[in-house]
């Protein structure tokens, strides 16, 4: 239908955790233009399109091993320092739009417990906080991450470049070995979240305002 040609191809991805006493539990997907490109379980990454030749993978599936088992140990350590006895929710969902007409539409979305957080303004590599009415931790994070080029300059660039890259050769539907090249940009988009998802739990396990 007319509708349907008119949607924009999309390339998404959705990244939660909970802890809860020292605990982390992990899982998020990817997807590309609405089909499931990889799924994320617990310490455990997959690749549920054949982007990248087997070697290829494994090596990446030992990096997301590698940084979630710091990931944990690092939640051990906050929990011990200051302990909390009610779960923490923390969701990232970002990704990219590439409509028809050739303009494009980028974005990154934090959660707090269900509630908007934080978001990231691409055009301008800001963040802004998102929590309703004054909150220390939301302001806290807002000023820390922009202290950081992989979390400002860095990122703006993936969202402004590679992901809508990643889209433009889904449209122009070169062939495999073409979608083959831009596998590691899509696991990058996951190994980059990751590192944001790093950040953000020690800033939203720093509770009582006592940042």
């Amino acid at each position: 239908c007319l509708e349907s040609l008119a949607a924009p191809l999309t390339f998404t991805m959705l990244q939660r955790t909970r802890v809860f006493r020292g605990s982390s539990l992990f899982w998020g997907n990817a997807s590309l233009d609405g089909q499931l490109s990889h799924l994320l379980e617990g310490f455990n990454v997959t690749q549920v399109l054949p982007l990248e030749p087997p070697d290829a993978w494994a090596r990446r599936q030992r990096e997301v091993t590698t940084y979630l088992t710091y990931f944990s140990q690092l939640v051990q350590l906050f929990s011990k320092e200051r302990p909390i006895n009610y779960t923490q929710s923390l969701s990232c969902h970002l990704g990219c739009h590439l409509f028809p007409n050739g303009t494009t539409h980028s974005f990154y979305e934090v959660t707090l417990n269900g509630t908007a957080f934080l978001s990231f303004h691409v055009p301008n590599a800001t963040w802004q906080r998102r929590w309703p009415g004054q909150h220390a931790v939301a302001d806290y994070a807002e000023k820390e991450l922009m202290k950081y080029p992989m979390t400002t300059q860095n990122l703006q660039h993936f969202l402004n470049t590679t992901c809508v890259g990643i889209l433009q050769t889904q449209s122009a539907r070169t062939g495999k070995q073409r979608a083959r090249s831009h596998a590691p940009l899509v696991l990058g988009l996951i190994l980059g979240t990751f590192a944001l998802l790093g950040m953000a739990v020690g800033i939203f396990l720093c509770t009582g305002g006592s940042c």
